[in-house]
């Protein structure tokens, strides 16, 4: 679809510039949320690259700020792939296995949003000493 207006061009050019920032690495505030994808090679073929753009699309889609999607390399649960890690700062990192497209909404309405750990997905729950 062509573009017909400078204002539509900026539109999409923000649009785009967002999802960029919700793919960042680095240093995180103290207060945003990391989503950990794995994208090692087992993770790609087992779909996690859908699921690192489901994710995106739905952090967008529900305006939800100081969130971060990072994809990673390999965690070691290729059995369990596509894997997701979730850092809520002060509490402890929870590792998702076996995860579809329909579990990431549930991940974010129902852990990030609301608290509650999906035992059902859970391959482990790591201890960060720095916590």
């Amino acid at each position: 679809m062509p573009v017909k207006s400078l204002e539509e061009l900026k539109k999409i050019r923000e649009a785009h510039i967002k999802k960029v920032k919700l793919r960042a690495s680095g240093e995180s505030a103290d207060q945003t949320i990391e989503i950990l994808v794995g994208m090692a090679t087992c993770g790609i073929a087992a779909g996690s690259r859908d699921v690192l753009n489901a994710f995106i699309d739905l952090i967008d889609e529900k305006s939800l700020t100081d969130i971060k999607v990072i994809q990673v390399g390999c965690m070691g649960y290729c059995h369990s792939e596509p894997t997701v890690q979730v850092n809520i700062p002060g509490k402890e990192p929870i590792i998702y296995g076996n995860v579809k497209g329909d579990v990431v909404e549930i991940i974010l309405d129902e852990h990030i949003q609301n608290g509650n750990i999906l035992d059902n997905y859970v391959l482990i729950k790591t201890f960060n000493s720095a916590l």
